[in-house]
């Protein structure tokens, strides 16, 4: 196995363990982790009241290359989407989540600290 792209998975996990954290100490239930289907992943889906959070976790451990959110480009926000529609239509009346408001967050942690952009695209 690749060494790089070991640490890469596991600073992406640490990084979504603090994702996790920052929603939870903020009053959000965690729907799903590592949400996977084949068109691609949702790192996080939370809920706090009627509002749903699609949030891609983008860890970094400085911004020598950018911040964590710049890498949230055009085609990565649209897969996102295509995601959450997916979700959303596997739903069924039994899950009792009903209508809901969607967002779509980044969470970017550089060097340990979260930030939390909400309704990011």
């Amino acid at each position: 196995m690749n060494p790089g792209a070991n640490r890469r998975q596991v600073l992406g996990a640490e990084g979504e363990a603090m994702a996790v954290a920052w929603y939870e100490d903020h009053g959000y239930e965690i729907l799903e982790r590592n949400w996977r289907r084949r068109e691609g992943e949702v790192d996080l889906i939370v809920r706090h009241g009627r509002t749903v959070a699609f949030c891609e976790v983008k860890t970094r451990t400085d911004d020598r290359f950018g911040t964590g959110a710049e890498a949230v480009l055009v085609p990565k926000q649209r897969r996102i989407r295509r995601l959450a529609s997916r979700w959303l239509s596997e739903l069924t009346p039994a899950t009792g989540r009903g209508l809901v408001d969607l967002r779509f967050d980044v969470v970017s942690i550089t060097a340990g600290q979260v930030e939390v952009i909400e309704d990011a695209f």
